[in-house]
C-alpha cells in the first residue's frame, strides 16, 4: 500500500496526557461536583481553575520543564490538584509518603532535585526536621487544611491557598510535546538501603487511568472515597481516572471507619480502593460504626489475596471486592481478577479461591506471562508450575531516576520483573504464590507463605497473620507463624493455631512456632516480612 501523504500532524495525532481527562469533564461537566472534602464542594469548572491557578503561580516561580515539585499531604484537595496543576507547568510531582521519617524524605528531596515543597501542617515535625536535612535550598508552601485540628506548624512563605490567588485561573497551559515526557516520581519503599525513583510518563498515566475506569467499571454517576493513599502510584492512578470519567471524588483526610461508613451514607459512594489491611479494618469495626447501604459499594484492593473469610465478611456488609495486582513500577495496577458470569453458583469458598488469584492483563497492558527468570521461557498453564510474574507495555515506568544498573535488571529480557511468584491457570488466570524471598524451602519442599496466612485467617479468632520461614538444623527452614488476635476474641494459644492449621494442610506445611501480638508494617500498610524473619531468631 502507498502511504505516500499519510503523515502524522496535529489533525491526526496529539500525545496522550492524562491532563486533557481534566480539560474535558470541565467542558462537559462544569457545574458538576467534582471534589467534596468536608463541607467545601468544588465543580468541575472550579477544580480547572483551581489546578490552573496552581500551575499559574509555579510557572512565575520559575517551576517549569523537568522541575520537580514534591507534596507531602494525605488526601485532600491540595494533593489531587497538583497531579494537574504541577505537570501543566511541564514540571514533575513528587507525592510523598508521610508515613515516612526525616531521613528517608530528605534524601528523596535530595535525590529528586525537589524545587518547591508543598506540606500539610500535620507533618511539620516531620518536614521541619527533614529540611534541616537537606542539602540544596528549596521553597515551602504549607497546606493549612481546615480539617487539620492537631498539631503543627507553618515552616513556610505562605500557605498553599495564598499561592493560588497569585495564580491565573485562565493559566493557559498545553499539552507535553512527547508523551514520554515525565509526569511523576514515586519512590519505593525498599526494604534495605535508600528507596528507588520510580519515573512515570504521561502517556503511561493517560492508559492506565483509562484501564482503571474500564476495569473497574467507573461511570459519571460514581463517587469515589479516596481510602488510598494518593502518594501510593498516584493513587493508582485513580487521581486521572476519576476526573476522566467525569466522577466524584470524595477526599478523606484519615482511613478510619468512624469516617468511611458515614461518608459511604452520605456522599453515595460507589467505589472506593484500598490494601486488604482496609478491609480487615472495615470488617472488624465495632458494630456501632457500621452503617447499611442501600446500594453495593465496589472495593478494589491489591497486594496480597484477601483471605477468603475477608471477602466473604466485606460481601455480608455489602461490598463486592476486585482483586488486582501490581506494582509501583506499573502504575500500580496491571492485572484484574476478571469476574465470570459461572462464578456466580459457586460456594463461597470456592468463589474466593477464584475472586482471590490475580487474574489476567488490564486491557492496557501489552503483556503478561508468567515465565523461569532464568530463561523467560512461559511455564505451563497447569496451576502447579511455579514461575515469575513479567509484564511489558506502555504502562512500565520509564526505569529508576538516577539507577541505570537497576534499570536494566528490572527490564532483563524485554520484560519488566516483578519479583513475585505465581502459578498459571488453565483459564489463563495468574495466582501469586509468594515474593520470591518469601518461599519457605522445608526438606526440599517449597511451602507457599500465602497458603498457608489463608488458613490462618480462616480461624475465627485470628485477625491478622504473616507466615515466614525460620531456620531448622534438621529441615533447613520451616513455617513460623506471626498472629494477631481479633479483639475480643476468646483466648487461644500456639497450640490451638497449630491443631488448627494441621487439620486443614499438609503437615510439612504447618508452622513449628506461632507469636501472638502486632506485626510490623511498611509505610502503605504491607507486613513487612523482613522484620519477622529477624525475630525468628529470637523464638525458641
Amino acid at each position: 500500500m502507498d502511504e505516500t501523504g499519510l503523515d502524522r500532524g496535529p489533525a491526526n495525532h496529539a500525545p496522550l496526557s492524562p491532563l486533557s481527562f481534566l480539560a474535558r469533564s470541565a467542558a462537559v461537566y462544569p457545574t458538576k461536583t467534582a471534589v467534596i472534602h468536608g463541607e467545601r464542594r468544588y465543580t468541575y469548572a472550579e477544580f480547572a481553575a483551581r489546578c490552573r491557578r496552581l500551575a499559574s503561580a509555579l510557572a512565575r516561580r520559575g517551576i517549569g520543564l523537568g522541575d520537580v515539585v514534591a507534596v507531602m499531604a494525605p488526601n485532600v484537595p491540595a494533593m489531587l490538584e497538583a497531579h494537574y496543576g504541577v505537570p501543566m507547568t511541564g514540571a514533575v510531582l513528587n507525592a510523598l509518603n508521610y508515613r515516612l521519617d526525616a531521613r528517608t524524605i530528605a534524601f528523596m528531596l535530595d535525590h529528586s532535585e525537589t524545587k518547591l515543597l508543598l506540606t500539610d501542617t500535620e507533618f511539620s515535625e516531620t518536614i521541619g526536621e527533614a529540611l534541616r536535612q537537606v542539602k540544596r535550598p528549596l521553597a515551602v508552601i504549607d497546606i493549612d487544611d481546615p480539617l487539620h485540628t492537631g498539631p503543627g506548624r507553618r515552616l513556610g512563605e505562605k500557605d498553599y491557598e495564598a499561592l493560588l490567588a497569585e495564580g491565573d485561573p485562565e493559566f493557559a497551559w498545553s499539552l507535553p510535546a512527547d508523551e514520554w515526557q515525565s509526569i511523576c516520581l514515586l519512590y519505593t519503599s525498599g526494604t534495605t538501603g535508600n528507596p528507588k525513583g520510580v519515573v512515570y510518563h504521561h502517556r503511561g498515566a493517560y492508559l492506565n487511568a483509562l484501564g482503571n475506569a474500564l476495569a473497574f467499571g467507573l461511570g459519571p454517576r460514581s463517587v469515589y472515597l479516596w481510602t488510598l493513599p494518593m502518594f501510593h502510584c498516584s493513587g493508582w492512578t485513580f487521581t486521572w481516572a476519576v476526573t476522566a470519567i467525569g466522577a466524584t471524588h470524595v477526599c478523606l483526610r484519615r482511613v478510619d471507619p468512624a469516617l468511611i461508613f458515614p461518608a459511604i451514607r452520605e456522599h453515595g459512594v460507589t467505589h472506593m480502593c484500598g490494601a486488604p489491611i482496609v478491609m480487615t479494618m472495615l470488617v472488624h469495626a465495632p458494630d456501632e460504626l457500621k452503617v447499611g447501604f442501600d446500594r453495593v459499594v465496589d472495593i478494589a484492593t491489591g497486594g496480597a489475596a484477601p483471605p477468603s473469610t475477608v471477602i466473604a465478611a466485606m460481601e455480608r456488609m455489602g461490598f463486592r471486592v476486585t482483586h488486582l495486582y501490581g506494582l509501583t513500577e506499573v502504575f500500580g495496577p496491571a492485572t484484574l481478577c476478571a469476574w465470570q458470569d459461572d462464578w456466580d453458583a459457586l460456594p463461597a469458598a470456592e468463589r474466593s479461591a477464584k475472586m482471590g488469584r490475580q487474574g489476567v492483563a488490564y486491557p492496557t497492558l501489552e503483556g503478561l506471562v508468567v515465565a523461569d527468570p532464568k530463561t523467560l521461557a512461559p511455564v505451563p498453564r497447569d496451576a502447579r508450575t511455579v514461575g515469575e510474574i513479567m509484564l511489558r507495555g506502555n504502562t512500565v515506568m520509564k526505569g529508576y531516576l538516577k539507577n541505570p544498573a537497576a534499570t536494566r535488571e528490572a527490564f532483563e529480557g524485554g520484560w519488566f520483573h516483578s519479583g513475585d511468584l505465581a502459578v498459571w491457570h488453565s483459564d489463563g488466570y495468574v495466582e501469586i504464590k509468594d515474593r520470591s524471598k518469601d518461599i519457605i524451602i522445608s526438606g526440599g519442599e517449597n511451602i507457599s507463605s500465602l497458603e498457608v496466612e489463608e488458613i490462618l485467617y480462616r480461624h475465627p479468632a485470628v485477625m491478622e497473620a504473616a507466615v515466614v520461614a525460620r531456620a531448622d538444623a534438621r529441615w533447613g527452614e520451616t513455617p513460623c507463624a506471626f498472629v494477631t488476635l481479633t479483639p475480643g476474641a476468646p483466648a487461644v494459644t500456639a497450640a490451638d493455631v497449630i491443631d488448627f492449621c494441621r487439620a486443614n494442610l499438609a503437615h510439612y506445611k504447618v508452622p513449628r512456632h506461632v507469636v501472638f501480638g502486632p506485626l510490623p508494617k511498611t509505610s502503605t500498610g504491607k507486613i513487612q516480612k523482613y522484620v519477622l524473619r529477624e525475630r525468628t531468631k529470637d523464638v525458641g
